[in-house]
């Protein structure tokens, strides 16, 4: 029983409207991230960037954990294994996706590096075949051709002229990155035996160690400005360790599927904000690829979790 049942009717209603709210506030606060970190990257190196943002947010959400008798008690008593899993999730989604991600906006627009990275569930889905052993439908494999069409009239014609290929490159391993971290991170949290903020506060501060000394290793290290220091604040406060307690919050009121089909807005409101504050204008072709992409991801993502809560009753 969510907190929405346990409420009267009108109190249940202006619950679940609360719950809507923070939630979409929390994929604007996200789909920013693609423009802030744009402006961030011309003054900070992009590992260290990462590392600076997931570093502090990562403390604010320890000392929330820390706080908080609940999440201490989680803690106790855990096994090796159950730290092996979110040293690894910490090194997989934080370290190699988030710091491949910097990297890839370093060299792509935003809405190109976007458009990759929305073919993660579709990489899931394909992925759990063989890991996970959950057999595609019919109607989910046309979804997915549907969706690798849309890629195609993106990048067509396929002569990538003005499209940096390290870039592309960075973009791939990002998003195969970001799959595998699905994958893990469903292997975590489908066992329920943990609060999800003691495994994003963990995981996190384990993959941002890391993600700050690939940083101090490979990137110069200089003074940073004010403005540079107002972005990292920002995308480490409001973007990260709030967004993901809003995020976590609303998640005890709505069903998984409304938290998937808000989350399948993040891909327009990305390219919205990128052609009104970074000038990236997509052409026809590039219009009509990231709507079919757009309607192919969103009715994956509500087909897996339909059928994920009906495996559940």
């Amino acid at each position: 029983m969510n907190e929405v049942e346990k409420n009267s009717p009108q109190d249940a209603r202006r619950t679940r409207i609360i719950a809507v709210i923070q939630a979409l506030f929390v994929t604007v606060l996200w789909s920013s991230s693609f423009v802030v970190i744009k402006f961030g990257l011309e003054d900070i190196p992009p590992l260290t960037f990462a590392g600076l943002r997931y570093s502090i947010a990562s403390l604010i959400l320890l000392i929330l954990i820390l706080a908080q008798t609940e999440m201490r008690t989680s803690i106790k008593g855990r096994s090796r294994r159950w730290w092996g899993m979110l040293f690894l999730y910490g090194c997989v989604y934080i370290t190699a996706t988030q710091g491949t991600q910097f990297l890839g906006l370093f060299f792509l627009p935003a809405i190109t590096l976007s458009l990759l990275l929305n073919l993660t569930p579709i990489i899931v889905l394909l992925l759990a075949i063989p890991f996970l052993a959950e057999e595609p439908s019919k109607m989910e494999t046309v979804l997915v051709l549907v969706g690798i069409f849309g890629v195609f009239l993106y990048f067509y014609p396929l002569d990538f002229v003005g499209i940096s290929i390290v870039g592309l490159i960075i973009g791939i391993i990002s998003l195969l990155a970001n799959s595998a971290s699905a994958l893990i991170g469903r292997a975590i949290n489908r066992a329920r035996d943990t609060p999800s903020l003691v495994v994003t506060g963990i995981m996190m501060a384990i993959g941002s160690f890391f993600l700050m000394l690939f940083g101090l290793a490979t990137e110069p290290i200089a003074p940073l400005s004010l403005t540079s220091w107002i972005y990292i604040l920002w995308l480490a406060v409001a973007n990260t360790a709030l967004a993901f307690t809003l995020w976590n919050r609303a998640m005890r009121v709505l069903r998984a599927i409304d938290m998937t089909l808000i989350n399948s807005t993040m891909m327009p409101q990305i390219v919205i904000l990128s052609i009104i504050f970074l000038g990236e204008f997509p052409g026809p072709l590039d219009w009509v690829g990231l709507i079919l992409l757009a309607i192919s991801v969103g009715a994956v993502q509500y087909l897996q979790t339909k059928r994920m809560n009906n495996s559940k009753v």
